[in-house]
């Protein structure tokens, strides 16, 4: 049971986790066990509340696939024990970052005296170059 707040939790039935043979160095032994995990978790067909998964769809990351599945390869580690807690982890982060709703932002306008000083600082600019010129006599 995956717990994402007080209210909402997800049932290990829901979560399909497959070890695999981890990429990358490690020997002789990166051939011989299986100590990566491949999680896949189905939003449409999840118990989570309607606002997660309409939430969760919305969202454009690469680990959603077009059918509404997380896929998620966790590998870091070498144990297959903390691999599949941080690629549980890493689920309830995607759900969680997924269901936080941003503040508005409010349109502010530069003050008078901020408006003044940029054109003065352009106006200087302007006649530093300006003196850069060739010199006439």
């Amino acid at each position: 049971m995956l717990e994402i707040s007080s209210r909402v939790s997800i049932p290990d039935a829901e979560i399909e986790m497959n070890a695999i043979r981890a990429q990358g160095s490690g020997g002789q032994n990166v051939n011989k066990v299986s100590n990566a995990i491949h999680l896949r978790f189905d939003i449409k067909r999840s118990s989570l509340p309607d606002f997660y998964k309409e939430r969760l769809l919305a969202l454009s990351d690469q680990r959603i696939n077009s059918e509404g599945v997380i896929i998620i390869k966790a590998q870091q580690y070498r144990e297959l024990e903390r691999n599949k807690e941080a690629a549980l982890e890493r689920l309830k982060d995607l759900i969680l970052n997924a269901t936080k709703i941003q503040k508005a932002r409010r349109a502010t306008k530069p003050t008078k005296s901020s408006q003044r000083k940029r054109l003065d600082k352009k106006t200087k600019r302007g006649q530093t170059k300006k003196n850069r010129g060739r010199v006439d006599y």
